[in-house]
């Protein structure tokens, strides 16, 4: 037996609470290190964002829209959250352990380590060998840190002890609370660099006039009704719902979009060919599958870029080639059939610009696919980096394995925004107002009912386009009480709107939206 195990024998033993403090402090320190070398080295996949990525990829069908339903769009704040509290318990945990059993600690750390090395190496954007040097060096920080705070602890302080003394122990207190203090702080700022693109992303190029503009937005597109949407949606308001734990930030110098499959010529574009194209615009509508019957998973934007129809003529596409596929930087897919693009009157865009400036970084830049009509998940392709023409059997793209239809045109919908759901409103008339969308089939009529009464006709905005919605507003004689609004949409094609519900999944929600509001 060596001295040092003899004198850590003779030690007292730490309680149970300080050596899981020593643990947590040390898988802090581990996070907090890593985090930062991913916002400081380009290649490197922070842990967090890896492991949470892995489990996105590993989910099993029915996940996606659990966790949407409860919590909407700060799912991926949940996930990375609920990570990182995972990681410092089994932190915690191995802190517990490394007091009686030190190798085995040492162990669990390094397994932990592994596991994190396997998620950051799924990364697309992660390179080998900057990530693996990150991994050691936080597996041998955990170590180090664990060992050196229950050295405190145990109020050694490079001598033996008999007794566990105030000083040691405040000081054993102190010096791990720092720890997490630093790690924290270190973490936030490795997110912070990551985030806003310190790895080598350039500002986007000044975008040139479209060739091809969009008609004005008609005079009567707006109805005057206070707390409407918008027709057009904001940038910094407009939903958004993918794969992506952090925003992807390709560097455009080097960045290129491939084209390639069940073609005749394959070629690359970088983005600066890409701007010096044609660039067309247009208003649409486009929404995502999860979108709740009354939800705000929706929204209009003027997008701008290249006709995806003259990229496919460029490249060819043969015979049998039924899918489209676009494939995003971190391996993200999504799949869409060949002819929805190649009809003559939809325009598909390999999207550049969002409300006349570029594509914000969160909403897919340098160049995202807009589909008129279909839901995102099989069409909506942000961070675009490939487009690959196969069939519609020889390719799942992401989310049909996990449960989702394959092809899923976007449904005949509405929303009531005024008054909102549980409101108190005055006697008398009251606007019930919204919005109602059936891209690219364009908005017909749209109906409001009170209580089990005759669905009324509302007014209707004038529309911008088949592919965008429309505003509606009824003008209700409320009397007092309690009363249930309900609206529902008919489509270009004719088609009512189905009060028949069902979930989001497989191929979106179907239902009328309904309200209750109170009458005074």
């Amino acid at each position: 037996m060596t001295s040092t195990n003899a004198e850590e024998m003779r030690a007292p033993r730490v309680p149970t609470r300080w050596a899981a403090l020593a643990g947590l402090a040390a898988g802090a320190a581990a996070l907090g290190v890593s985090e930062l070398a991913a916002g400081l080295v380009a290649g490197v996949a922070g842990p967090v964002i890896a492991i949470g990525d892995a489990i996105i990829a590993l989910q099993p069908p029915g996940a996606k829209q659990f966790v949407v339903d409860l919590v909407g769009e700060a799912d991926k704040l949940l996930l990375t959250l609920v990570v990182t509290a995972v990681a410092l318990g089994v932190a915690a945990g191995l802190g517990v352990l490394a007091r009686d059993w030190p190798g085995a600690a040492r162990a669990g750390f390094a397994a932990f380590g592994l596991v994190y090395l396997a998620a950051g190496l799924r990364d697309p954007l992660a390179d080998a060998i900057p990530t693996l040097s990150t991994v050691v060096v936080a597996v041998l920080v955990a170590i180090g840190v664990v060992t050196w705070l229950l050295r405190l602890a145990r109020g050694r302080l490079g001598r033996p002890s008999a007794e566990m003394p105030a000083w040691p122990r405040r000081r054993f207190l102190g010096t791990s609370l720092a720890v997490i203090g630093v790690a924290a702080g270190s973490g936030v700022v490795g997110r912070m660099l990551l985030e806003r693109g310190r790895l080598g992303a350039a500002p986007p190029r000044a975008i040139p006039q479209p060739a091809v503009t969009a008609p004005p937005v008609p005079a009567r597109a707006e109805l005057a009704v206070a707390g409407i949407s918008p027709i057009v949606t904001p940038n910094d308001s407009f939903y958004r719902i993918d794969t992506a734990l952090i925003v992807p930030r390709p560097n455009v110098e080097s960045w290129r979009l491939r084209v390639h499959g069940m073609v005749d010529r394959p070629f690359e574009l970088s983005y600066d060919e890409l701007l010096a194209l044609p660039i067309h615009e247009q208003h649409v509508t486009i929404a995502c599958v999860s979108n709740e019957v009354g939800g705000n998973l929706v929204g209009t934007a003027l997008w701008g870029g290249v006709p995806l129809r003259d990229v496919l003529e460029r490249a060819g596409v043969q015979d049998g080639a039924t899918q489209i596929v676009g494939r995003a930087v971190d391996g993200f897919t999504a799949g869409f059939p060949t002819a929805w693009a190649l009809e003559a009157d939809r325009e598909c865009l390999v999207a550049l610009t969002m409300n006349g400036e570029p594509l914000p970084a969160r909403h897919g830049f340098p160049a995202r696919l807009i589909v008129p009509g279909l839901y995102g998940y099989v069409s909506a392709t942000k961070w675009l980096a490939e487009i690959e023409l196969t069939t519609m059997e020889a390719f799942d793209a992401y989310w049909v394995p996990l449960g989702w239809a394959k092809e899923a045109p976007i449904l005949t919908q509405s929303r009531i925004d005024v008054p909102r759901a549980g409101a108190r409103v005055a006697s008398g008339t009251v606007p019930v107002a919204g919005v109602a969308w059936a891209p690219d089939r364009g908005i017909s009529a749209v109906e409001v009912r009170v209580d089990d009464g005759a669905w009324e006709p509302a007014e209707l905005s004038a529309p911008i386009s088949d592919a965008t919605w429309v505003q509606f507003v009824f003008r209700w004689d409320a009397s007092p009480g309690e009363h249930v609004l309900q609206v529902r949409a008919t489509d270009g094609d004719g088609e009512v709107q189905t009060d028949r519900r069902t979930r989001p999944d497989p191929d979106g929600a179907r239902g009328h939206h309904a309200i209750r509001v109170a009458v005074t």
